[in-house]
């Protein structure tokens, strides 16, 4: 698509339900590992569903004591993945150097929910000591930008710092504003990512009563809890509620090759699109996610032939897997044969604003290592999903691929994007 800005991925972060970091993060997926279990918190006892996919590893474990306890619990899971791909990137280095010219870097840092655990613990206080007892410092750690505005503390970025909020797809569009951002000109930097921290009692009962939970997360049955998670299975009945960060370090092809940055991977573009059909489900047919595709293949000039790799959304509900599951047929046509495709949800749980980002990470390494994760609990394919998925680590072909991430939340929105070797 003529001389247009070449965005380059060259810093990966993440602590989710598999590891505190990247590495034990992959290492957990190729695995086949399973981050859902039974919850252990005293208020689950009262709830429908008793299981989810927290966090591997506390942040406040994480970072300094005084630090932690002015950040909100979704801030605290972005800013460890933040500066895993920081120091990843060798920018950490540079800025303490002063070598980097913070107006020339940006932040896009998404959330679904947003400080949501700091809200409802602030109203708890004031119902039960009085509003002078609420916190000075509820506001900027309930608020949704706060994971960004310290991430851009952190880094020194002047550039814009931006905050999309877009359900399960927020972090997938974070990732779609940060190339607009480099390919615009207003930055040669961009940390983008997701994070979220929503299991409380409050959105669990929520999202419970609204049947998107899987029910047979009771552990009432004695089911195991690693094995409720199952998109595309026959078997399937809802998500299991997931925590955690991904963030990438995404640069100007220019500024990483002038500084010799380790370059990971290239996104070449990114489709956003809304369904206007309802406000929590899917259109059946997935006509708004098919233009969200076509316009991230249009954007990246690319044939869908090219494609060889696809982490889903696929989330373990009815509707949802079976839409997407048409939304690759018609947008990759008799090329979905060969993609790859695969569900790390399985493993993750759903990590809502946080999901399209970790997800991207991982697709990142699956261009690296040429090789996709496993979709775990797959034992009864649904008849009317025809795809090629991955139930053991499969090998990526060699030579230039290129691999698509799909994200797709309430509200109708969806954003796919397209990334591929470098």
């Amino acid at each position: 698509m003529g001389s247009r800005t070449r965005v380059v991925v060259t810093g990966l972060g993440t602590t989710s339900p598999l590891g505190g970091d990247v590495s034990s993060t992959w290492d957990g997926m190729l695995s086949g590992r399973s981050g859902v279990r039974t919850l252990e918190f005293d208020w689950v006892e009262d709830l429908a569903v008793k299981i989810g996919a927290p966090a591997a590893v506390d942040p406040t474990g994480v970072l300094e004591r005084v630090k932690a306890r002015r950040l909100d619990r979704s801030t605290q899971l972005a800013v460890v993945a933040a500066t895993e791909a920081w120091a990843d990137s060798g920018l950490a280095a540079a800025q303490e150097a002063g070598d980097l010219d913070g107006d020339r870097v940006g932040v896009a840092m998404a959330t679904g929910i947003g400080g949501v655990t700091t809200l409802l613990a602030n109203y708890d206080t004031m119902k039960e000591k009085g509003p002078r007892r609420v916190s000075p410092l509820a506001v900027p750690m309930l608020m949704a930008n706060g994971p960004a505005a310290n991430i851009s503390l952190m880094v020194g970025a002047r550039a814009a710092v931006n905050t999309p909020v877009s359900a399960c797809a927020s972090g997938n569009e974070a990732i779609a504003l940060a190339v607009d951002q480099i390919r615009l000109g207003r930055a040669d930097v961009v940390v983008a990512g997701g994070t979220e921290a929503a299991i409380h009692p409050l959105p669990m009962a929520a999202f419970a009563n609204m049947m998107a939970l899987s029910k047979t997360a009771s552990g009432d049955d004695g089911r195991d809890p690693s094995t409720v998670s199952r998109p595309w299975d026959t078997g399937r009945d809802g998500f299991v509620l997931g925590e955690g960060a991904g963030v990438l370090v995404l640069e100007s092809e220019e500024h990483a090759k002038a500084r010799g940055a380790h370059i990971y991977a290239e996104v070449l573009g990114a489709g956003i699109t809304a369904d206007s059909h309802d406000i929590a489900q899917p259109d059946p047919a997935g006509r708004g996610g098919s233009r969200a595709i076509l316009r991230a293949l249009h954007e990246s000039d690319v044939d869908p032939s090219a494609i060889k790799h696809v982490n889903a959304h696929a989330t373990s509900t009815p509707q949802g897997d079976i839409a997407e599951g048409l939304m690759l047929h018609a947008t990759l046509g008799s090329a979905v044969s060969d993609v790859v495709v695969t569900s790390t949800k399985s493993m993750t749980g759903h990590l809502l604003g946080g999901a399209g980002a970790l997800e991207a990470v991982a697709v990142v390494l699956a261009i690296r290592d040429r090789v996709s994760p496993p979709t775990i609990n797959l034992d009864d394919l649904d008849p009317q999903v025809e795809l090629d998925i991955a139930t053991t680590k499969r090998a990526l072909p060699d030579g230039d691929i290129a691999a698509l991430n799909n994200s797709f939340g309430f509200g109708g929105a969806n954003v796919a994007v397209v990334l591929a070797s470098y």
